[in-house]
């Protein structure tokens, strides 16, 4: 058998200086050879386990590189799949393929025969070998939770929807088929990295839909039969009153899976065809994300961090629904939140909870407003506060009086840019000089997808159509960038992107801005003096991350205006 370090030599993957660095190590460590490359970061895991593979005589695959065949897939459980590492991916020379991380587990191979022959054991198997990462990634993502609900839809049973009969309807929804059906609902939308699940009734079905990187996606059709039994049991999870079916109502659960727990907010809304159920998902790790990881250029992390060092002043996260707004002000806490300051924030609703911050609930229908809460709030002795968001002139007006008065104030407003969030709090009513003073920093941001690293795809542009983009850093007649497109491929769901990441516009508060709010002049103008002064737009910021590689024009365009 050949040498593996003979192989890596051979392949161009080792240089002989790198390979006796590792012997070496290997002899000093007490580890393996490849595991050490690996470690050094000469080797990755595919390259080694693709050595090992020749070592061997067996072949490689790389799982995200190929299309598995539906066919030979429905040949083996997934709880079989799962028990051995190991998925069926096609046929060869009349053999169901199996790509599996332990090729030498001759009891794994005999029970993957077992159960592809259907316990007769009569089926020729040709094992390949593939990473243990990308076999556990494969079936995850081909022996999803569709199957299960579907076969679960069949034996749920109809549940009327016009039942008030209280102890009926608990006895439906307690029933296993429903319990397992919403476990898997749930379990499915995490494991697709989804931040919403949309259960909708329709005339004929119940549709179930899961935004996956901002993008809604419809994963599946069940019978109509259970839509009653699966509402009525999210909202008994959730606490919400089942026998309420007229107006909106909103809850919280938990679950927890893999290990980690995951929350969710559960809103209802009352529709022609029944109770339209919406669960965000709140992954708490999102609230314990570094500032440092949300994507800002150097430039704009310099400009936003001078800003949430002072004592005292306003920053504004501007930005529609779902452009991360709390994510980023969640981030901004956690760089702030030490012992020796009191941060108190006041929510609607408090989406993560935070370890040594004060967060209030707003209740209208106690009273409790953002306005009411701010107040109490001031005579707490706070040195940092968060406002969820700015709605009215009372909240606009109270805010602005707490930076004015010694307390850094973070909030978020609806408004398309950062110069506009300027003009807006003069419509509410905010006196213009009191916005020109309290106010330090704006950013505004959007959320873009990432180009899947698997299968994007380089291109260049022509020179006119760089000059129509006005492309930045870019001039006419220089060497044009690399840019890249998405294509495709089985890792990221053949829609070529993968992840998200944020598009930034950070605007410092300058004398000249702080002179023109004063004088209520327009949008444009006070954009145009922020640009003087480097202010990035949106665009630009997002066309500098599409030079880099991680996005895509057609992308930055689908979240910005042009």
């Amino acid at each position: 058998m050949k040498q593996l370090g003979d192989i890596l030599l051979d392949g161009g993957l080792v240089t002989p200086e790198q390979l006796g660095v590792a012997v070496v190590e290997q002899k000093r460590l007490g580890r393996s050879l490849g595991r050490v490359l690996v470690d050094q970061g000469v080797l990755t895991e595919g390259q080694l386990v693709a050595a090992l593979a020749a070592q061997i005589g067996m072949r490689f695959v790389d799982l995200g590189e190929i299309q598995v065949d539906g066919s030979a897939l429905a040949r083996v459980p997934g709880h079989v799949a799962r028990r051995h590492t190991a998925i069926p991916i096609g046929y060869e020379d009349g053999k169901l393929l199996i790509a599996m991380a332990d090729p030498a587990n001759v009891f794994a191979i005999d029970d993957l025969k077992s159960a592809a022959g259907g316990g007769r054991g009569d089926v020729d198997i040709k094992p390949v070998v593939a990473t243990r990462n990308d076999v556990l990634a494969a079936i995850d993502r081909y022996y999803r939770a569709d199957d299960a609900l579907d076969d679960l839809s069949s034996e749920i049973g109809s549940l009327d929807d016009e039942d008030e009969d209280l102890s009926n309807v608990r006895a439906a929804v307690d029933d296993a088929p429903i319990v397992k059906f919403v476990n898997l609902l749930i379990t499915q939308a995490i494991q697709d990295r989804a931040s919403d699940i949309h259960l909708e009734p329709t005339e004929h079905d119940l549709r179930v839909r899961y935004r996956i990187d901002g993008v809604l996606h419809e994963t599946m059709r069940s019978p109509r039969s259970i839509q009653s039994g699966v509402i009525s049991r999210l909202k008994i999870m959730a606490d919400i009153d089942i026998a309420e079916k007229r107006i909106p109502q909103d809850g919280r659960l938990s679950v927890t899976t893999a290990g980690k727990k995951i929350d969710l907010r559960v809103a209802t809304l009352p529709t022609v065809w029944g109770e339209k159920v919406v669960m965000r998902i709140l992954d708490n790790s999102t609230a314990k994300m570094d500032l440092a990881d949300l994507g800002f250029s150097d430039y704009n992390y310099g400009v936003f961090s001078k800003s949430f060092v002072k004592p005292y002043g306003m920053i504004l996260v501007t930005g529609p629904t779902g452009s991360g707004k709390s994510t980023t002000l969640y981030a901004t806490l956690n760089v702030l939140n030490k012992p020796e300051v009191n941060i108190i924030t006041v929510e609607d609703p408090v989406e993560y909870r935070l370890a040594g911050i004060n967060q209030v609930q707003v209740n209208n229908r106690a009273g409790l407003s953002f306005a009411s809460a701010l107040r109490s709030i001031l005579r707490s002795d706070p040195d940092i506060v968060l406002i969820g968001e700015i709605r009215d002139h009372e909240t606009a007006q109270i805010a602005i009086e707490a930076s004015l008065t010694g307390h850094l104030v973070l909030s978020t407003l609806h408004t398309n840019d950062a110069p506009s969030s300027i003009t807006r709090l003069t419509e509410m009513g905010i006196e213009p000089f009191l916005v020109g003073s309290a106010v330090d920093c704006v950013l505004a941001q959007r959320l873009a997808r990432k180009l899947c690293e698997r299968c994007k795809e380089p291109y260049q542009l022509t020179e006119e159509e760089m000059v129509a983009l006005n492309f930045p850093g870019w001039q006419a007649g220089e060497q044009i960038p690399v840019l890249h497109r998405p294509i495709g491929c089985s890792n990221c769901a053949k829609t070529g992107y993968k992840g998200r990441l944020a598009l930034h516009e950070v605007m410092a508060v300058t004398e000249d801005i702080e002179r023109l709010t004063v004088q209520r002049a327009s949008v444009t103008a006070i954009a145009d003096s922020a640009l003087s002064v480097g202010m990035r737009m949106l665009r630009e910021d997002g066309l500098r991350k599409v030079a880099l590689g991680v996005t895509s024009v057609d992308e930055i365009f689908r979240v910005v205006v042009a």
